[in-house]
């Protein structure tokens, strides 16, 4: 039989005359009604040995009948909260397939890290996109260490629409920049963030011409091992978020509607929200004998 363990990051504390109590994950403490069950039987039973102090309870006492009914449904209750698990951990990408694009010193930290938390990584081509469109459970991710050409991701910004998840990354000067994470019809696109940077700064017609390419040679700073590791962390938690967003309330909401930026020189992180932009309708026609 599969026995009930304490899940990730939950203990139980035990106050010396006291109830026990449960520290979730999150950090919280709440107390435990235990009823007839003692507080070791519930200890013995969710870690199962796994080194629980010597003073923290007193050894189990013999369990009537309907003391372990009471337990399993104690432990039943723990497992519905989510406190407790049965069988292995399983890594949060397991069963979801990243495909990865652009620059080796940004997509090599990632596909380790993604290829740790279990999800199946291949390369991918910009011609490929195509046969990519439509795959639920699969994530599109493109790194770029250079500003993103005018019209290159015109194409993966269609991906969300059929569902499948797009997220991308690129460097200006001595910024990198992590786009939201999207996986859904209206969510935040590239050409979205690139309508809301402009809209933000007053030097909107400089950062179009930046982007066109009416600029110098790049002078870096290109990303070094410690800021793409940073990098491929973050979008490797977008990944996870994203992975997650079916069972954890809104998980995958905040990486849909953020952008960050990072400082390549101290590794620094900003945050920015970010929303859609959404269609406009075209200008009616002028009417017959008017001026335009």
């Amino acid at each position: 039989m599969t026995r009930s363990r304490l899940a990730p990051g939950a203990g139980i504390v035990t106050v010396p005359g006291d109830r026990p109590v449960l520290r979730t994950a999150d950090g919280h403490f709440l107390r435990i009604d235990t009823g007839r069950v003692g507080g070791a039987e519930l200890v013995d039973r969710l870690t199962a040995g796994e080194g629980t102090q010597e003073d923290s309870v007193s050894a189990p006492e013999s369990v009537s009948a309907s003391a372990s009914a009471e337990l399993d449904r104690l432990v039943a209750a723990f497992e519905e909260a989510g406190h407790a698990v049965t069988g292995p951990r399983r890594p949060p990408l397991t069963r979801r397939t990243v495909h990865l694009l652009g620059d080796p010193v940004l997509t090599g930290p990632l596909a380790r890290f993604a290829a740790a938390e279990g999800a199946e990584v291949h390369p991918a081509t910009a011609d490929s996109l195509a046969g990519l469109a439509g795959r639920r459970d699969t994530a599109v991710v493109w790194c770029l260490d250079s500003p993103v050409p005018e019209g290159l991701w015109a194409d993966a910004d269609r991906l969300p629409a059929r569902r499948t998840a797009w997220l991308r990354c690129h460097r200006e000067g001595a910024h990198a920049w992590i786009e939201p994470l999207a996986c859904a019809p209206g969510d935040v696109t590239s050409a979205h963030v690139r309508l809301r940077r402009l809209a933000a700064t007053a030097a909107h017609r400089e950062l179009a011409a930046y982007w066109t390419g009416h600029r110098t040679p790049d002078t870096g700073p290109h990303p070094t091992e410690a800021s793409a590791a940073l990098i491929a962390a973050l979008l490797t938690a977008d990944l996870i978020a994203w992975a997650g967003d079916g069972r954890h309330r809104g998980a995958a909401l905040p990486a849909r509607r953020r952008l960050r930026r990072i400082d390549l020189r101290d590794l620094t992180v900003t945050e920015h929200p970010v929303l859609p932009v959404p269609d406009v309708a075209p200008l009616p026609a002028p009417a017959p004998g008017t001026k335009a």
